[in-house]
């Protein structure tokens, strides 16, 4: 089971932190908003053995990523900055090596997320009836998507850190 994934709608700061340097700690918090005893990756993926949350357990989730965001600024951990240097990494790769996958990939990533839109609007896919795989495909290209526009131009967290502290001003 993916469980970034699975608490990405909810927590979308928790699940990064769970894939990424941080990651223990993510998976203590989590465990302890869980009531898990000694908490593992292990433990905590089994609490979500059935690949959903219960509503207590989305209520748990919210309190981790909380919990995981105050005991980083106590820890003086900037996870924003964490993840601004893993995406400016992977910008420094592609600037030193100039492979042509990641816009070939960005290319049909958008092609094909943009032609199943178009296509469910004019008519021609159907989402309706035995054609759940379409809308699964829809989201995970649409998914995809977001994260080739915030490789190529930066994610709005940045952004939104700047409005806030104009804002502040």
């Amino acid at each position: 089971m993916n469980l970034g994934k699975l608490l990405g709608s909810v927590a979308p700061l928790l699940a990064t932190a769970l894939g990424g340097p941080v990651g223990g700690l993510a998976v203590q918090v989590l465990g302890e908003a869980l009531g898990i005893s000694e908490p593992t990756q292990q433990k905590v993926e089994a609490a979500f053995k059935s690949g959903s949350m219960t509503g207590e357990q989305v209520a748990a989730v919210r309190q981790a990523e909380i919990a995981l965001e105050k005991r980083s600024q106590e820890l003086g951990i900037d996870l924003e900055a964490l993840h601004a240097k893993d995406r400016d990494s992977a910008r420094q790769l592609q600037i030193q090596t100039k492979s042509r996958i990641p816009g070939t990939l960005a290319i049909l990533i958008t092609i094909g997320f943009f032609g199943i839109l178009l296509g469910m609007l004019t008519g021609s896919l159907q989402a309706s009836g035995n054609n759940e795989a379409l809308l699964i495909l829809l989201g995970a290209l649409g998914a995809a998507w977001g994260a080739v526009v915030n490789f190529y131009y930066g994610s709005s967290a940045g952004s939104a850190a700047k409005n806030e502290m104009l804002a502040k001003r």
